[in-house]
C-alpha cells in the first residue's frame, strides 16, 4: 500500500488507515476476539497506520489495540529496525518495510470512577469505570501520553494528536501544545497533530503553530468539502499534512441514515441518492468513491476507517482497491 509523509516529519502513513474507535465500542459492543482480529486483518491486507485515543472507550480501545499488535514483526521497535537503534530523532518516526505508524491523542484524562458514581458512555457501549477528565496542562499532556503508553504496552507512538480542544484554544497555545513540541524535539513522538471535526480552529492552529499533519473528520467528503475553504489551503502554505476522517459522515454515505451523528434532513439523503445514481451509472459503490476521494486532493496522506472485525476491514480494503474511472469523479 502507498504510503506518504506527513508534512516534514519523518512519519510515513499508509494511504488507507485503522480508525480505533470502532474497536472502543462505538455505538455497539465489540468483542475481544472481534477487535484483535480486525487489527489483524488490517496488517495482513497492508494498512500500516493506527490512530487511538484514550477516549475512545475509556481506554479500551488503546488496550485492545496495542494487545492486538503485540505479536506484529518487530517485537516494541515497531519502525523494523535493529533492537539496538535509536529512538530519538528521525528514527522516533521512521518507518521501513513490515513496521506500522501508531497515533494517540491527548488533552481528556482517564480517572476512575467513585462508588456509586455512574459511567459516562459519550457513545461508547458498556464502557469502563471511568470518566474522562479535560487537562491541557503541560504535566497532564505528559500523563496523558504515559497512560496511554501504558494502556497501548508500547515504549513510544509516533504521532500524537491535540483530541477535540473545542472550548480550550488558549490552552493549547500555552500549555498542551509547548508540551508536545519538547517531547518531540526529545524523540518521543515522531510528529504532533490536531483532531477535530470542524475546520476554522483546525486552521488557526495550523497557521499559528508548528503542526505535522491535522486529522480532520467530516469536513472533505462528497458532501462536505468545506475543509477546500480555509484548511486545506493553510495546510499547503505551511506544508501540514491532512489525515480524512468521517468519509462515510457517520454512515450516511456509507448505506445508513445518520449525518454527523443525527438523523439525516430530507434533503440530505436525497443528495446521496442522487450521488448513488451517479456512482451505479459508472458501476462503482458509492462508498469506494466516498472512501478514495479525500485521497484525490493533495494535502492528504491517509483516509482514515473504522473497523469493528475483520469483514469490515475486507470490506473497506476491496472498496479501496476498485479501479475508479476518472469520469466518475467529473460526473460527481
Amino acid at each position: 500500500m502507498e504510503r506518504r509523509r506527513l508534512g516534514r516529519s519523518p512519519v510515513e502513513v499508509t494511504t488507507l488507515s485503522f480508525g480505533g474507535a470502532a474497536i472502543g465500542g462505538l455505538f455497539a459492543p465489540v468483542s475481544d476476539a472481534d477487535a484483535t482480529a480486525a487489527v489483524h486483518r488490517a496488517r495482513e491486507r497492508g494498512i500500516g497506520y493506527f490512530d487511538t485515543a484514550p477516549h475512545y472507550g475509556a481506554g479500551r480501545s488503546e488496550r485492545r489495540l496495542g494487545a492486538a499488535l503485540t505479536g506484529a514483526p518487530a517485537g516494541a521497535d515497531r519502525s523494523g529496525e535493529s533492537a539496538g537503534a535509536s529512538q530519538t530523532g528521525a528514527s522516533a518516526g521512521a518507518v521501513v518495510a513490515g513496521g506500522y505508524v501508531l497515533s494517540t491523542k491527548v488533552g481528556r484524562l482517564l480517572v476512575p470512577l467513585g462508588p456509586g458514581e455512574p459511567p459516562e458512555p459519550e457513545g461508547f457501549a458498556d464502557p469502563p469505570p471511568y470518566r474522562r477528565v479535560w487537562d491541557w496542562s503541560a504535566d497532564g499532556i505528559r500523563r496523558s501520553l504515559e497512560e496511554s503508553l501504558k494502556r497501548l504496552g508500547a515504549d513510544r507512538v509516533d504521532v500524537v494528536y491535540l483530541h477535540d480542544p473545542d472550548e480550550h484554544e488558549e490552552e493549547v497555545y500555552a500549555t498542551a501544545y509547548p508540551a508536545l513540541a519538547a517531547l518531540r524535539d526529545e524523540g518521543v513522538i515522531g510528529a504532533i497533530g490536531a483532531g477535530m471535526n470542524q475546520t476554522p480552529m483546525l486552521t488557526r492552529f495550523v497557521e499559528r503553530l508548528d503542526l505535522d499533519v491535522v486529522l480532520c473528520a467530516g469536513r472533505y467528503t462528497l458532501l462536505d468539502r468545506s475543509a477546500e475553504e480555509d484548511l486545506f489551503p493553510a495546510c499547503a502554505r505551511r506544508g501540514t499534512s491532512v489525515v480524512a476522517g468521517g468519509v462515510y459522515n457517520s454512515g450516511l454515505l456509507a448505506g445508513g441514515t445518520t449525518y454527523d451523528y443525527a438523523p439525516a434532513s430530507p434533503e440530505l439523503r436525497e443528495r446521496v441518492a442522487r450521488l448513488e445514481r451517479v456512482c451505479a451509472g459508472h458501476g462503482v459503490p458509492l462508498r469506494a468513491a466516498a472512501l478514495r476521494f479525500p485521497l484525490r486532493h493533495p494535502a492528504v496522506a491517509s483516509v482514515l476507517v473504522g473497523c469493528r472485525n475483520a469483514a469490515e476491514v475486507d470490506d473497506n480494503c476491496d472498496l479501496f482497491e476498485l479501479d475508479i474511472p476518472e469520469a466518475l469523479w467529473e460526473a460527481l
